[in-house]
């Protein structure tokens, strides 16, 4: 907010240009749907935090809720995929929060995918034993994916370092 009443704002997190939040706020992307995009991320994260304290105290949420709850963070993940493939090719720039809510985001589509697979006893269950097993494999390839597409793509600036 700062920065749309102070052009000449730095952002704490603009450490280089690179890592450069300024850059991304500054962007047409930052806005997609007319409002800053942070704002998704609060309502989103609300119910994702909710839901993580509504098992911790024990109740079973019904399949409906988590297939509302899978679909809503299914548009998320692919939001955030757009928004890589965004800050890495056509902005140019990174901002940590924001790859915090990327890793974040994906994680909790992941789990919540297990948590559909594994909980409901009507799906088939060949997969299961599986998918408890390696639960972290999925977003271990994730990561070391978008470590390896931010190296290629800043690559040039990177090599400049001492």
């Amino acid at each position: 907010m700062v920065l749309l009443t102070d052009p000449s704002y730095r952002p704490s997190c603009s450490i280089n240009p690179v890592l450069s939040c300024g850059s991304i706020m500054a962007s047409w992307q930052a806005e997609l749907f007319g409002f800053p995009n942070p704002l998704l991320g609060i309502a989103g994260f609300s119910v994702v935090v909710t839901t993580g304290v509504v098992l911790l105290a024990g109740a079973a949420p019904r399949g409906w809720y988590w297939s509302a709850l899978f679909t809503g963070l299914t548009a998320a993940v692919t939001f955030v995929h757009w928004l890589i493939f965004q800050s890495l090719y056509r902005i140019g720039a990174l901002c940590p929060y924001c790859m915090l809510v990327w890793l974040v985001t994906v994680l909790a589509w992941w789990y919540c995918l297990l948590q559909r697979e594994t909980a409901d006893p009507t799906r088939p269950g060949r997969w299961r034993p599986l998918l408890r097993r390696h639960h972290a494999v999925v977003p271990t390839v994730w990561v070391l994916t978008v470590l390896a597409l931010i190296t290629e793509a800043f690559w040039p600036y990177w090599r400049t370092l001492p």
